[in-house]
């Protein structure tokens, strides 16, 4: 390699080569010139992240429903438990999630070249070299789950050391595109890289059956039973080149589903047909030593492992190290460049689009961290480009960005700005580019200023007034995804390796603080009560076992410097604790699912069956009462108390809407109380006195009379619910919204005209507060990032049912542009500044002064439009009265209001058709009218206390497996009309015999060779021995009673 230009070696031997070289390039001169300019390339990128802002369960339903329309293939792919990596050849670079050069990308290189050498054989050198040439050549990158246990274990230690290619990103010279599915299952057979396992869902059924069959797995899922339930429902199975159980194991992080054009099934089934699965030509050779041999005989320094590593590589895959040890007067611990390149970045001319883009990315994210740090958790790292050292001159600077995103709520916020604005490029996961800052000579300056301008001129628009569909999605339905995740791994991550270092503390408390927010956290993902103990039990003898085996004194500080080294020190002894802990019960071999060898997966579903009767022991997860005569519609129990909450901004007239409630006669309509607990009046923390109030006297109707903007608050009344047994109704003002915000701006003004005339204002929010319009803009930006539709989905999805109160007249004048104008400065001006009293406030001088000016002029204004903001808003009379209705509806039962339990997720048992007790009860009687024994029978066992969780068990898990279970997700909650025709009895039991009925034109079919209702078993005899019957009837050991003509109630299909 040639030596660099004499003023980089001569500012190397000062030992600042990098820093000084930068302040030779850049003056104020120059800058004022405007003779600078950057060409920034993207390097490598992974997918952005995926918004998740929705809930689960939205987001469930809007796959399903894309599927449903044709408009959408839902994909499923395992999540390996492993860390990113991306390579993009020798020149482009090798890179972990925030970082390259360390012993991640190192690890990466070296098992990308072992797998090259399994797949290829001796044509491995050759093939790495055409590979090398042709991701230069396309400007691609690969990006991969690295599964190593150097890295540190994810759940299990991995039985091998692998990588599956999971995105193939091209990146040309403007925004990345990424590869479909079938396009990097195409790209991987060519060059015989090793892929994940893809299951596609192109039918409504099969894409309800999957999240059917994963809620039936989600709490004991592993390899086998997933992937071979999952093969069963799909439309289309491609197993990955890595088998999980083979290189990883049993223990299987999760599942990834997300949307997908609806074309993908098409294409998938062309690339199978063109692309056989390529063989392995060097698996029987000779290797060299593996990457845990290496690393274990370098244990004790991360730089002899690496370079152990590198050179044990083999190939010529990455022949240049110097991103690791760095390169001619440029050390590896020099190669931090100075934070102001970040700076001259974003000040100099742009020589492209692709550059422009990336300078107007940066320039968001940097104001956005500018004005609340905290709250936007990212960094921009640049270091000195070693692979093009030998082109560094005082007119030519080459550096590497590193775009660190330290938590994901940046990309929420990112995400926001991009709604805001439809020409931003997105924000990737793993996103590293190459920035090349140069001067020019005054003519070469003009040239190259017209030039750029001219280019920027023609492309910005044809590219960025693109459509916002993707392969035919728009930008929210092209999102979708969610992650599903099995209890098993959660136990190895979350409860076992997460509160390590909370155990070692000596510290009561905070082992405490983590046992419940751990108990908490478990709860929030719908985990089973029943599981929840057994969890609980398993961390108290965890923590029991780890301070006893290594003390009970805290670890000193020095443990602590490196993470990786504490969790692999003491996450050993985890698979040891885990097989003894299972070996002492089924029920423990049945949480933990495999430790060790000593657990076959086959056996995984009949663990628990001898101990448990299929039909018996199990809540459903949620039972929908069936429409018949015989059942009165009475939702909202009057055994159960009500909530009524306000997802609302001050002016929303909340209060005197409560006002109006407690003084209207009869209440609302029945015989519960009503109470009323206002805000402005409460002392202390707000919901918590709600909450006692609620514990103190649970079956009256509760009023929370303040505001509640955001999902902590509303988790809290979840949990309220689920703890004082009532229901909940929140009730919001009626507005179009924005595509940010649920609140247009005209329901703003309202709003913030009703608080400034308001008198006494208890809260001392009105005529006379200062800062009421600051007040009112802090609260509706609280409702940033969330449209119309998805406030209004989240809340019916979280509660069951919604109330709306009216707000604006339909036929309203446009908003006044001044009014307009003023909001839109405040919206604008407001930034969040330190908490005061509960309140954001505007903190330093100039700042105060130009709020102050701001709420003269609002208040102007509004006055001066005093009779068009009265003109808009529906009365109140009229808006009291609807609300009225609809909350007098819910109280009825004529808008159904489930509590929140019965719709989380949990663990599915069995398929069932449910039918109301009353039905079944009056059924029998008729029965026993017509026959005398039937009827001495019912006289001796008094069914009425006896018949309960009346179902038709249509498929269990143990006895039919996963998929038939799941199989009848498609009709969920559907009626199906049941047709009863004998009733079988003996002393120890009874059931009727029944034939199912169609549902939307398909008849129903149980998996159950004899379709029952098990009406009462005596004691010691489960309610599974009913099957039994007609053979008993053959045998003249039972008797069977015709009911003739046969009669009909409908149920509902339900999971237990």
């Amino acid at each position: 390699m040639r030596t660099p230009s004499s003023s980089l070696e001569g500012a190397a031997e000062q030992g600042g080569a990098g820093d000084k070289l930068l302040q030779l390039f850049m003056g104020d001169q120059d800058l004022a010139a405007g003779n600078m300019f950057v060409e920034a390339r993207i390097r490598a990128a992974f997918y952005p992240k995926f918004e998740n802002d929705k809930s689960d369960q939205q987001t469930r339903t809007r796959m399903i429903e894309m599927v449903s329309r044709g408009l959408a293939t839902m994909e499923v792919t395992l999540k390996h438990s492993g860390s990113l990596f991306m390579y993009a050849g020798p020149h482009g670079g090798a890179y972990a999630k925030n970082s390259y050069g360390n012993l991640y990308t190192a690890v990466g290189v070296f098992i990308l070249g072992r797998m090259f050498h399994e797949a290829w054989g001796k044509e491995a050198p050759k093939m790495q070299a055409k590979f090398n040439a042709y991701l230069e050549k396309n400007r691609l990158n690969i990006s991969m789950e690295l599964v190593t246990a150097v890295l540190g274990d994810h759940g299990q230690r991995p039985k091998d050391d692998y990588a599956v290619v999971t995105a193939v990103t091209e990146l040309g010279h403007g925004k990345p595109k990424f590869y479909s599915t079938p396009e990097v299952i195409a790209f991987c057979r060519k060059w015989r890289l090793p892929t994940n396992h893809v299951w596609l869902f192109s039918t409504r059924k099969s894409a309800t059956s999957f999240f059917a069959a994963y809620d039936a797995l989600c709490e004991e899922g592993t390899a086998t039973p997933v992937c071979k339930a999952l093969d069963e429902i799909a439309d289309i199975s491609v197993p990955g080149s890595k088998d999980h159980v083979i290189v990883q194991g049993e223990m299987l992080e999760g599942l990834v589903a997300r949307s997908v054009c609806r074309e993908s099934s098409v294409q998938m089934e062309e690339v199978l047909r063109n692309f056989s699965q390529p063989p392995l030509d060097g698996v029987d050779c000779d290797l060299g030593p593996n990457l845990r041999e290496i690393c274990s005989s370098n244990s004790l320094d991360e730089k002899q492992q690496i370079k152990a590593i590198l050179e044990n590589l083999r190939s010529s895959l990455y022949p240049d190290h110097s991103d690791w040890f760095g390169n001619s007067g440029l050390d590896a611990q020099s190669r931090k460049a100075d934070e102001s390149v970040v700076a001259y970045f974003l000040q100099a001319h742009p020589t492209d689009y692709a550059t422009k883009k990336l300078q107007e990315m940066i320039r968001l994210m940097k104001q956005i961290k500018e004005m609340k740090p905290s709250s936007f958790p990212a960094a921009f790292k640049c270091y000195w480009n070693y692979q093009k050292v030998d082109s560094l001159s005082n007119d030519n600077l080459y550096y590497k960005m590193v775009i660190h995103v330290h938590s994901d709520s940046v990309f929420t916020r990112y995400q926001q700005e991009m709604k805001k604005n439809q020409g931003l490029w997105p924000l990737y996961r793993g996103f590293f580019v190459d920035v090349n800052l140069f001067k020019a000579n005054n003519m070469k300056t003009t040239e190259l200023s017209e030039d750029s301008n001219i280019l920027l001129n023609s492309i910005e628009g044809s590219l960025d007034s693109s459509s916002s569909v993707k392969d035919g999605l728009a930008d929210e339905d092209s999102n979708l995804m969610v992650k599903l995740k099995f209890l098993p791994y959660k136990i190895r991550t979350f409860l076992l390796q997460n509160g390590l270092s909370t155990i070692f503390k000596n510290d009561r408390s905070a082992y405490s603080d983590y046992y419940v927010r751990y108990v908490m956290q478990m709860k929030n993902w719908g985990t089973s009560e029943s599981k929840l103990k057994e969890l609980c039990k398993l961390l108290n003898e965890w923590a029991a076992y780890i301070r006893g085996k290594y003390g009970n004194k805290p670890l000193s500080s020095s443990i602590y410097l490196n993470v990786e080294n504490f969790k692999r020190k003491y996450l050993g002894e985890a698979e040891p604790f885990l097989e003894q802990y299972a070996k002492r019960s089924p029920a423990n071999l049945a949480l933990i699912r495999a430790a060790g060898n000593m657990v076959q997966t086959e056996n995984f579903l009949a663990i628990l069956d001898v101990e448990r009767d299929e039909e018996d022991g199990f809540q459903p997860e949620h039972v929908a009462a069936p429409s018949s005569p015989t059942a009165p519609l009475d939702v909202v129990s009057k055994i159960e108390g009500l909530i009524v909450f306000f997802p609302g901004i001050p002016g929303c007239a909340k209060s005197a809407l409560c006002n109006e409630i407690l003084k209207m006669p009869g209440g609302l309509g029945d015989s519960r109380p009503i109470h009323s607990l206002e805000g402005d009046l409460t002392k202390g923390k707000y919901w918590q006195k709600v909450a006692t109030e609620r514990i103190n006297k649970p079956f009256r109707i509760t009023l929370a009379d303040k505001n509640a903007p955001n999902e902590d608050v509303w988790q809290q009344i979840e949990d309220m619910c689920g703890t004082t047994n009532a229901a909940v109704v929140p009730i919001i003002p009626d507005s179009e919204g924005t595509d940010t915000n649920p609140f247009s701006l005209e329901a703003l003004a309202v709003f913030m005209f009703r608080v400034l005339k308001r008198v006494n204002h208890p809260g001392n929010l009105g005529e006379n507060s200062l800062n009421a319009g600051n007040v009112l803009i802090m609260f509706y930006k609280l409702y940033d990032g969330k449209s119309r539709r998805e406030f209004e989905s989240e809340l019916y999805e979280r509660f069951g049912s919604l109330v709306k109160m009216p707000l604006l007249k339909p036929d309203r004048a446009p908003l006044p542009g001044d009014v307009k104008s003023i909001l839109d400065k405040g919206l604008s001006l407001f930034r969040p500044q330190r908490r005061k009293r509960g309140r954001e406030e505007p903190s330093n001088d100039a700042y105060a002064k130009e709020w102050e000016k701001w709420e003269k002029k609002l208040r102007k204004i509004l006055f001066r439009n005093d009779d068009y903001l009265k003109s808009i808003q529906v009365p109140f009379e009229v808006a009291v009265k609807e609300v009225v209705e609809q909350l007098k509806a819910v109280v009825k039962g004529d808008i159904k209001t489930p509590d929140t339990a019965k719709r989380r997720f949990g663990n599915i048992f069995f398929a069932a058709v449910t039918l109301s007790q009353a039905d079944i009860l009056g059924l029998v009687r008729k029965v026993a009218e017509k026959d005398t024994a039937v009827k001495k029978i019912l006289n001796c066992i008094k069914l009425e206390d006896k018949l309960n969780k009346v179902h038709i068990t249509l498929a269990h898990k143990s006895a039919h497996g996963v998929a038939a279970v799941a199989s009848y997700a498609v009709y969920k909650n559907q009626e199906v009309p049941v047709s009863f025709n004998a009733f079988f009895y003996t002393d120890k039991m009874a059931a009727l015999e029944a034939q199912l009925g169609m549902v939307n034109g398909e008849t129903i079919v149980s998996r159950n060779d004899w379709p029952h209702v098990t009406v009462w078993t005596a004691a010691g005899v489960g309610p599974k021995k009913a099957n039994t019957l007609p053979h008993l009837v053959s045998e003249e050991k039972a008797k069977r009673v015709a009911i003739d003509p046969p009669i009909t109630i409908t149920g509902v299909i339900d999971f237990y």
